[in-house]
Parts: C-alpha cells; sequence; structure tokens
C-alpha cells in the first residue's frame, strides 16, 4: 500500500511532505545547533579583524576574505552529511516512486532558509560588535540588505556545494574526509587574500569564496579607502642612522607637523586600486550571477548522481 500511494504522489507534495521532515529534524534532531555555532563564529572573526573593516584597504581584503570564509563554513556544515546519512532510506524511497527532483527541492528550501537565518546573525553579531558597515548602497535602498544578499548568495552556493558531495558520498565518514580538501580550495583561491602564480588564478573563477570576497570589497567602496600598510611599515623604520642621523624621523616630523598623513594614504590607495574591486553595480550584479550560476550547477550534478541512486552498489 505505502508503496502504491507513493508512486501516485505528485512532486509538489512529496516536496511539501520532506520539507516537513527536515524542518522535524531541525527542531528534533539538533540540526538547530548550526545557527548558534554560526553567531559564534562571527563574533569570533569580528572581535579578530573586524577592527579595520570598511575602514582602511586591507582591513577591508581581510575582513571580507574573513567573513566569505564564514558563509563558506556555515554552508559546508549545514549540508555536508544530510543525504549521506540517509543514503539506504532515499534509495528505498526512490524505488518506491520518490521523485528526486522533489527531494533535493525540499532540500534546497530548507537549506536556503537556514542561510538566510545565518546571514542575518552574522550582520547581527558584527552590528553588535560596533563592527563599521558599508554606509552606501548600490542595489537596494539598503547597504547592509546588499550585503546581506551577497553573504546568502556565498553560503548557499557553499551548501548547495557541500549537498553534491554529500550526495556522491558513501557515508558521512567520506563526506567529512572530503570536505577538509574542498574547503582548503575554496580558501586558497580565494584570487587576492593569496598571491597565487598566473597559471592558477584561472581556477579562483571556480570558487565562490572569489565572487564573494570581490563583491564585499566592491560594496564596501575598496578603492576610495586608504591604504596604511606602507606608511606603517615605513615608520617602523624612522629611527634608522644614516651617517649619524635620522632623515626618515625628520620626515615624519615635517610630514606629521603639516597634518600630511591622510593625504599621503590617499595617495597611496590610488596607486593600489583594484579594478575588480570597483563600486559599480556591473560589479556586484556580476558576482551574485556567478554564485547563481555555480549554485545551480551543484544542484544539477546532484540531481543526477541522485537519479541513479538504485545503480549503487557500494
Amino acid at each position: 500500500m505505502r508503496k502504491r500511494r507513493a508512486r501516485h504522489t505528485g512532486r509538489f507534495l512529496q516536496t511539501v511532505i520532506y520539507l516537513g521532515k527536515l524542518f522535524r529534524m531541525f527542531l528534533f534532531q539538533n540540526d538547530w545547533k548550526v545557527l548558534p555555532m554560526s553567531a559564534i563564529i562571527a563574533g569570533l572573526v569580528a572581535f579578530s579583524v573586524g577592527q579595520n573593516l570598511y575602514k582602511t584597504m586591507e582591513g577591508t581584503l581581510m575582513g571580507s576574505f574573513a567573513v566569505s570564509c564564514i558563509c563558506i563554513w556555515n554552508g559546508f556544515f549545514n549540508s555536508i552529511q544530510v543525504i549521506c546519512r540517509e543514503r539506504a532510506i532515499v534509495k528505498r524511497d526512490h524505488r518506491s516512486g520518490l521523485h528526486i527532483t522533489s527531494y533535493v527541492a525540499a532540500h534546497m528550501i530548507y537549506q536556503a532558509v537556514l542561510c538566510i537565518a545565518q546571514a542575518i546573525i552574522i550582520i547581527f553579531i558584527f552590528s553588535s560588535m560596533n563592527v563599521q558597515m558599508p554606509a552606501k548602497s548600490l542595489i537596494t535602498n539598503w547597504p547592509l540588505v546588499d550585503v546581506g544578499i551577497t553573504l546568502f548568495l556565498i553560503t548557499y552556493c557553499a551548501d548547495m556545494l557541500a549537498l553534491l558531495i554529500s550526495a556522491s558520498a558513501r557515508t558521512t565518514t567520506s563526506a567529512m574526509t572530503v570536505m577538509p580538501f574542498v574547503l582548503i580550495v575554496q580558501l586558497l583561491f580565494s584570487g587576492a587574500f593569496f598571491n597565487l602564480p598566473k597559471q592558477a588564478m584561472p581556477f579562483t573563477n571556480l570558487t565562490a569564496t572569489k565572487w564573494g570576497l570581490t563583491a564585499l570589497c566592491a560594496q564596501g567602496d575598496y578603492n576610495s579607502l586608504p591604504m596604511v600598510s606602507i606608511w606603517n611599515n615605513a615608520l617602523k623604520m624612522k629611527n634608522v642612522e644614516i651617517d649619524g642621523q635620522k632623515p626618515l624621523l625628520e620626515i615624519f616630523k615635517y610630514i606629521e607637523d603639516n597634518d600630511m598623513r591622510d593625504d599621503i594614504l590617499i595617495k597611496t590607495a590610488q596607486q593600489n586600486q583594484n579594478e575588480e574591486y570597483a563600486f559599480s553595480k556591473d560589479v556586484v550584479y556580476k558576482c551574485w550571477n556567478c554564485l547563481i550560476i555555480w549554485t545551480l550547477i551543484y544542484v544539477f550534478i546532484a540531481v543526477v548522481i541522485l537519479e541513479f541512486i538504485d545503480k549503487d552498489k557500494r
């Protein structure tokens, strides 16, 4: 009787049924723990790198990378085990009439809700800890909404990649074994934070980290911020003596006496601007589109893999 009913259950109803199951698991099987974990990680990052976020070029680049890492981490842990832990059940239900598209759609909706909640948590934690956020918006009328959309898309893209891994893995152990490798690739090929050889740069386009970091820098108007690292490093040499004199110390005194420090920081920043981080709608839309495209690719591959789950003899 059960098999007969399953075969005549439509895709929409199956989606609703599995969606209800996922939310029950959220409440009764401790899946809700991903939310407080997101808050803790956001708090640690805000405490560590939030001081200079959207205040200096270096602080914005480092902070945007760290925020992207939060999103990638959240997305991976949301779904890395959700399919492989019930692989036998999925195989049985598929033979009984389960539509894989309905099953994956339920996961997509459920994971989207989690990712939205995590994006809101990050913004709330950062705001509570007085981390400066972008003051200008590009897409909507509210800068925090723009940033929130970016955080959601990064998290959701990573989430769907983890869902793909979970659909491919035989057990939760194998999924968790693969996850650190994929996480390292996402972080290493961010495209900006690490100095990669030119031959490796095309691979950065394959990562959610690159597009998330770029969008966050653009939304923070990276190119209009001062650069302080060159000044700070030069300042360390102010007491260096040459022929019994300290020429750099005299220069620094002259600069400070004439209130020229900020002008020099701006001039230094102008020489280190990056067109990829331009404060432009086109840049943000491009990043959002790439994140959406990769998300859809991951979902499509996951569906294809699960469609052949009956033939899996592992």
